[in-house]
C-alpha cells in the first residue's frame, strides 16, 4: 500500500514485484510467477475489503499492461474539525475503553486523529470519570466477531448448577442496561440466541477459519438484545411443596419460604402458567405444584405431551388420568424430561 501511495502514475504488477519485499520471484519460472500472481490477487482483494481505492489504468495508450495506484485524494482523511470539549470527550472516551478490553483501538484511534492534526487531550475530564467493566469473554468474543469465526464456550443458566457447552457464529457484542451479551447464530439449535457474558464459564475457543459466516444485512444488535431482555409482568403467584434439600434451582426465585412438616412452601411470581409448568416439570418429584389452578392444568397438559412423546397415545391418555387431581389436591410432579426456560428468566437464558 505504502508503494502505491507514494507515486502518481500507474505500476504495473512487475514493477510493484521489482519494489515491494516478499513479491520477489523470477518472472521465467512458471510456478514462481504463479504463486506471485495468486499472492497479488490476494493482497488486491484485502485492500478492497478494506476500503482502500484501488485505481486501475494505464499511464499512456501505448502500454499494453494495466497498472494500479491509491489515490490520495480518495485514501486520504477529510479534516476533522473538533471543538475543545469534543476533544476532551473523545480523550475521556480513549481513557474509558483502555480499562474496558479495546485498548489496541483506542490508542490507534488516537494516533490516527493526530496524523491528520487534532491534538486530543487523554487527561482532560468532562466533570465525571467514566468507568467500564468488561467480563473475561468480551475480548475474545468481540475478535471473533469481527474476524467471522465460530465459537465454542461454556455456558450456565441461573436455574441449572452444570453448564452446557455452546456453540455460536457470533454477530457482534453489545451492553445493555449495564450487562454484556453476545448475539449470534446458535448452530446447536438452528436459530438466533444472544448470551449474557457474565455467564460464560471459562475461556472462548475460537474455532474455524475467519470469514466462516455472514451476518444478517438488516442486523440490529441492540433491538435483538432487548426483544429478550424486555420487561415481564410477572403479577401472578403460585405456591409450590418442594422437597426437603432439593429443588435448589426453584428455591432461588421464591418470594417467601414456609417451612413444613413435608417440606418447604415456596411462592413464586410468574408472568403466564405454561412458563412455569415448563419449568417446574423438570425437577420432576422434587416439587408439587399447590396453586392456583392454571399452574396445575399447564402441567398436566405439558404431562401429556411428554407421555403421548415417549410411549404414544394409549400411554399419554393413562398418564393423564394418573395425573389429573381435583382442585384441592395437589399435583405431584413426576420425573420428566428437559424442558424450556421459564418466561421468569427469557431476557438471559438461551432457549
Amino acid at each position: 500500500m505504502i508503494c502505491l501511495l507514494s507515486t502518481r502514475r500507474f505500476l504495473t504488477a512487475a514493477q510493484i514485484a521489482a519494489t515491494v519485499p516478499g513479491y520477489e520471484h523470477d518472472p521465467d519460472d512458471l510456478r514462481e510467477h504463479e504463486a506471485f500472481q495468486r499472492k497479488f490477487e490476494r493482497d488486491k482483494a484485502e485492500l478492497r475489503e478494506l476500503g482502500v481505492p484501488l485505481e486501475i489504468g494505464t499511464a499512456s495508450i501505448f502500454d499494453a499492461e494495466p497498472g494500479y495506484r491509491i489515490a490520495r485524494r480518495d485514501y486520504g482523511l477529510p479534516e476533522i474539525p473538533l471543538a475543545p470539549d469534543e476533544a476532551a470527550a473523545v480523550g475521556v472516551a480513549a481513557r474509558l475503553w483502555r480499562h474496558a478490553g479495546l485498548a489496541a483501538a483506542a490508542s490507534s484511534g488516537l494516533a490516527k486523529l493526530r496524523a491528520g492534526g487534532i491534538e486530543v487531550d487523554e487527561q482532560a475530564t468532562l466533570g465525571i470519570e467514566p468507568v467500564v467493566a468488561v467480563d473475561p469473554a468480551f475480548t475474545p468474543l468481540a475478535t471473533a466477531a469481527r474476524e467471522r469465526r465460530a465459537v465454542v464456550f461454556a455456558y450456565r443458566v441461573p436455574e441449572d448448577d452444570k453448564s452446557s457447552t455452546r456453540h455460536l457464529q457470533p454477530w457482534g457484542v453489545v451492553c445493555w442496561r449495564g450487562r454484556w451479551y453476545v448475539v449470534g447464530h446458535d448452530t446447536d439449535r438452528g436459530a438466533a440466541r444472544c448470551f449474557r457474558l457474565s455467564r460464560i464459564v471459562g475461556s472462548v475457543r475460537l474455532t474455524g477459519a475467519p470469514g466462516a459466516f455472514t451476518p444478517p444485512a438488516d442486523l440490529d444488535l441492540m433491538s435483538h438484545v432487548a426483544s429478550w431482555s424486555g420487561p415481564v409482568d410477572r403479577s401472578r403467584s403460585a405456591r409450590v411443596l418442594a422437597r426437603a434439600g432439593r429443588a435448589a434451582g426453584v428455591r432461588r426465585w421464591a418470594e417467601a419460604v414456609e417451612a413444613t412438616p413435608d417440606g418447604d412452601i415456596l411462592t413464586l411470581r410468574y408472568a403466564e402458567p405454561h412458563g412455569l409448568a415448563g419449568w417446574l416439570v423438570k425437577y420432576g418429584p422434587d416439587v408439587t405444584v399447590l396453586e392456583p389452578a392454571e399452574v396445575r392444568d399447564a402441567l398436566v397438559a405439558r404431562l401429556r405431551e411428554m407421555a403421548g412423546v415417549a410411549a404414544g397415545p394409549a400411554s399419554a391418555a393413562r398418564a393423564a388420568a394418573a395425573q389429573t387431581a381435583p382442585a384441592a389436591t395437589p399435583a405431584a410432579v413426576p420425573a420428566a424430561v428437559p424442558t424450556v426456560a421459564p418466561s421468569r428468566e427469557r431476557e438471559e437464558v438461551a432457549a
